[in-house]
């Protein structure tokens, strides 16, 4: 290895360390969010999505990688997100975790406890430089994403990026220059992009199945601290533990504060809010099932109805769409909303609605459910036939023979799940596959209407966004 690996100063005591891991871990499952299948009866027609299974064709005898396929991934933000992706990355053969970044010492320590004798630091600068690093995970606060994804890319080291790819609109075209300058893969992580779920609702769409697309709805519902951004503050952490300043970066100075770290999505200077936060994981579906480059106007509303704990971003919030028609679909209408405060809780769709029926897609099922389309001349035939039969005393009209109304597409058992499928194109593309469809052209107009949803919110306007040329009109 170029570098020596740093040494550990003193820490806290060993049970500290090891209730942070399981905090992580926690974390890590929670921040994953992987929908589940819908439970109950149905009367529809089931149908299974097939299961896709690894490849083996760059694989060895029992599934080992040849040294030259071997990818060294490093993580730069191990908090609960960062480490999900690491443990998600580590599932696809090949992948071996090298190095961890983050400002807070505790969970410096909880990866070296969990991954072993991997090199740690509080500069994402020593990981970039390192040879045995291939790609990297940015796990970070959002306001970190663009500086640590260019400087990567320009360091020759393909780069998964959290979602959303900017904290700001104007930082994306430097991203997506860094990109094509580099040559290098960058993918960002909505991991929805590549499930079971969003590539069959694609199919069944440019199949006609719902006709012509008229309006789309999305929606995203929690009810619990954890699910509002409340996360634990972590017991050993300190201005001796936290590298305060690095955290900060180029946002504004203030002095410590451990809920701006630790919950920093309830704050503007670090997070995007429920927008970038979740409005972009359904941009992302939309646009990739319907092949669209995003709204020319943009209208939000909401408010803080409920979580009151000095957050500065709604709880509520709602978004409406315009967009034009295109070679890849009509004009039509989108509204998104995220509640933090919903009794139900737990429930998320993205539906898309035609002339002759809808379809409800999460990442691991489709719902198709059609109309009944009946010609009006022969409606009328059938009503004058079936009145003459009842005036003469005859029987009355027999009936049609009609399709299912409703059809559930569903995973097979054992389905890996989106994040994996993610990681595996990732993965591939780094060695030579088919290129990474969430590339940072796809994730800046993914990104930009979730942000603009902010500017139209605090700012009390509508917003109007050129999807082709990327740029606020």
């Amino acid at each position: 290895m170029s570098q020596q690996r740093k040494s550990s100063p003193e820490r806290p005591a060993a049970s500290s360390r090891r209730k942070f891991v399981k905090s992580v871990a926690a974390g890590s499952a929670l921040a994953a969010g992987v929908p589940s299948l819908l439970s109950g009866e149905s009367r529809a027609r089931r149908r299974t999505l097939p299961r896709r299974d690894m490849p083996v064709s760059r694989q060895g005898p029992a599934g080992q990688v040849p040294p030259s396929d071997r990818i060294g991934l490093a993580v730069v933000g191990a908090g609960g997100m960062g480490m999900a992706d690491v443990d998600t990355a580590l599932r696809i053969p090949g992948v071996e975790l090298v190095a961890a970044c983050d400002v807070f010492d505790g969970r410096l320590d909880a990866a070296r406890e969990r991954h072993g004798d991997i090199f740690t630091t509080r500069d994402y600068q020593e990981v970039i430089a390192r040879d045995d690093v291939d790609a990297i995970i940015v796990g970070t606060p959002d306001h970190w994403h663009q500086p640590i994804s260019v400087d990567a890319l320009r360091a020759g080291k393909a780069v998964y990026c959290e979602k959303p790819m900017v904290h700001d609109i104007a930082e994306g075209h430097d991203l997506m220059r860094a990109q094509n300058e580099s040559g290098q893969v960058f993918q960002v992580g909505s991991q929805g992009m590549s499930s079971l779920g969003n590539e069959k609702a694609k199919e069944l769409y440019e199949a006609g199945a719902i006709g012509q697309l008229n309006y789309a709805e999305g929606f995203w519902a929690r009810n619990d601290p954890i699910g509002a951004w409340q996360y634990p503050i972590p017991p050993d952490a300190s201005e001796a533990t936290v590298d305060w300043k690095r955290f900060l970066g180029p946002a504004p100075d203030r002095p410590y504060d451990p809920l701006r770290i630790f919950r920093w999505r309830n704050y503007r200077d670090y997070g995007t809010g429920v927008a970038g936060d979740l409005f972009v994981h359904l941009f992302s579906s939309l646009h990739f099932v319907v092949s669209s480059h995003g709204p020319t106007r943009i209208q939000a509303a909401g408010g803080l109805r409920y979580w009151k704990d000095g957050r500065e971003v709604p709880d509520v919030l709602l978004g409406v769409f315009d967009y034009p028609e295109t070679d890849t679909h009509p004009g039509f209408n989108l509204s998104l909303r995220v509640n933090f405060v919903d009794g139900t809780s737990g429930s998320t769709f993205l539906r898309l609605v035609g002339s002759e029926g809808a379809m409800d897609v999460t990442w691991t099922d489709v719902v198709l459910r059609k109309n009944v389309a009946v010609d009006p001349m022969d409606a009328f035939s059938q009503e004058k036939m079936a009145e003459a039969a009842a005036g003469e005393g005859g029987l009355p009209a027999r009936v049609r023979m009609l399709p299912p109304a409703e059809t559930r597409y569903e995973v097979e058992r054992g389905y890996r799940g989106a994040h994996v499928d993610h990681f595996f194109n990732f993965f591939q593309a780094i060695r030579g596959g088919p290129p990474a469809l969430e590339d940072a052209a796809f994730g800046m107009r993914a990104a930009a209407p979730a942000l603009a949803c902010n500017l139209s919110y605090f700012e009390d306007r509508i917003v109007h966004w050129d999807p082709d040329d990327m740029r606020l009109v």
